[in-house]
């Protein structure tokens, strides 16, 4: 399957999540969770539908835990959108079919 995110960092965090032009879904996974594996997959299907509209942006929390302390994460997974570099909202919306609605809905 063709990749249909970009991974950032503590690092890379400003440049690609930030500035970015389109708004972005930044994921907050670690592998030991099941559950982010579970909404990875979910994600991976059905974004390339909104790839003209949204950019998916995944961070490890393992290996970015500084980025987890300055965004209040409390539990994994967590979807977040960010417009004009701007943490807008906690997506709550996990399954597949609830997931579908909420990109319909704003993309």
């Amino acid at each position: 399957m063709e990749k249909t995110y970009l991974t950032a960092t503590a690092e890379t965090f400003n440049a690609i999540v930030l500035q970015a032009r389109l708004p972005v879904l930044v994921d907050f996974w670690a592998p030991w969770c099941a559950p982010c594996l579970a909404l990875g997959r979910v994600i991976e299907q059905i974004i390339p539908e909104y790839a003209d509209k949204v950019l998916v942006v995944k961070i490890n929390a393992d290996e970015n835990p500084e980025l987890c302390e300055q965004h209040g994460l409390k539990g994994l997974p967590r979807l977040s959108l960010y417009r004009d570099g701007k943490e807008v909202e906690i997506i709550e919306e996990r399954t597949r079919a609830r997931l579908e609605h909420y990109l319909e809905s704003h993309f």
